[in-house]
């Protein structure tokens, strides 16, 4: 039946989507819709290189209107959607990279652009901008015995207007001002590996800041498990974009509360949708269906679980579109 008050996407969707994997992301959208209208709130996770993908376009409005309440992400995505902001015209897109040499991947080295599959990342315009002011931020929090988690300090630097003069979009597509603006609660595990990590850990290196400036990834847990607490009442949904840390270390926290902390009134996850194109495997988390999470305590025997195996680019901003009404 269609949705009357609906977009023309959503509308589409509705007519065209009716089988296989396009069902399921209708299905998907609706059951997110449906937690969202019963009070529950919703964790998005975000892998790959979502940002460089732009999904920051229509998953800022996302944010803007309530329809995420907590996002988990890796390093890579924390930092990818400021360098889109303040570098966007110096990307180069690489259509044919699928044809790219050994030699050809060097040279794009030399030339300080680092590939995501067919985006290259200028790291003169798009890190160095950013790598002078953030420093300077988390030196003035060390100076004054001041500790904080990474997407804090990012909240800082966005907020505080110094990338400004930088900005080569429109800052509406840019997700993680939109959720500084809110101070959105954002996870994110692994952050040393990111680009910004690496260079936080060579000014520990170096004797210029010290490791603990920078709150840890138990930190990170510990926040979780006291937002989770804390924010439960009517349920908390689950809506991971590809595999890998973003996905596994947030969902974690259920079994952590119930089972670690010996708190059996902890409820489960109230939905769980995956958007991955990893093949169903042996040993895999993200190839695992979600029943699999069941066994660990994560998910409810009723949990409405979904598992749309396809493109996160393609698939993601229709189902941001579908619960945006557009």
């Amino acid at each position: 039946m269609m949705t009357t008050n609906k977009g023309e996407i959503s509308k589409f969707i509705e007519k065209y989507y009716l089988h296989f994997n396009a069902a399921a992301l209708v299905d998907a959208a609706k059951g997110y819709e449906a937690q969202l209208n019963s009070g529950a709130k919703m964790l998005v996770s975000l892998a790959g290189a979502m940002s460089t993908a732009e999904l920051g376009k229509i998953f800022a409005e996302m944010i803007r209107k309530d329809k995420v309440q907590i996002i988990s992400c890796t390093g890579a995505n924390l930092e990818e959607d400021i360098m889109n902001l303040v570098a966007h015209s110096h990307y180069k897109r690489v259509p044919n990279y699928r044809d790219l040499t050994p030699q050809d991947e060097w040279d794009l080295l030399e030339k300080g652009l680092n590939r995501v599959t067919d985006t290259c990342i200028p790291e003169e315009e798009a890190f160095r901008r950013i790598q002078k002011h953030i420093v300077k931020i988390w030196k003035d929090a060390e100076a004054k015995g001041e500790r904080y988690l990474p997407h804090e300090y990012m909240y800082k630097l966005l907020l505080s207007g110094v990338l400004e003069e930088h900005y080569e979009i429109d800052i509406k597509d840019s997700w993680m001002y939109a959720a500084a603006e809110k101070n959105l609660p954002i996870i994110c595990p692994g952050w040393e590996d990111s680009t910004m990590g690496n260079i936080f850990a060579s000014y520990v290196l170096k004797g210029e800041l010290k490791a603990s400036t920078m709150k840890s990834g138990i930190e990170y847990m510990t926040f979780l498990a006291d937002w989770y607490t804390n924010n439960s009442e009517n349920g908390i949904g689950f809506f991971q974009i590809g595999g890998g840390i973003s996905g596994d270390f947030p969902i974690c926290v259920v079994p952590m509360l119930y089972q670690d902390m010996e708190r059996p009134e902890t409820p489960f996850w109230s939905y769980f949708c995956q958007i991955s194109d990893s093949t169903t495997s042996y040993g895999s988390y993200s190839g695992a269906v979600p029943n699999e999470k069941i066994t660990w305590g994560k998910l409810d025997i009723d949990t409405p679980k979904f598992i749309i195996e396809s493109d996160a680019t393609i698939v993601a901003p229709l189902v941001f579109a579908y619960i945006l009404d557009m």
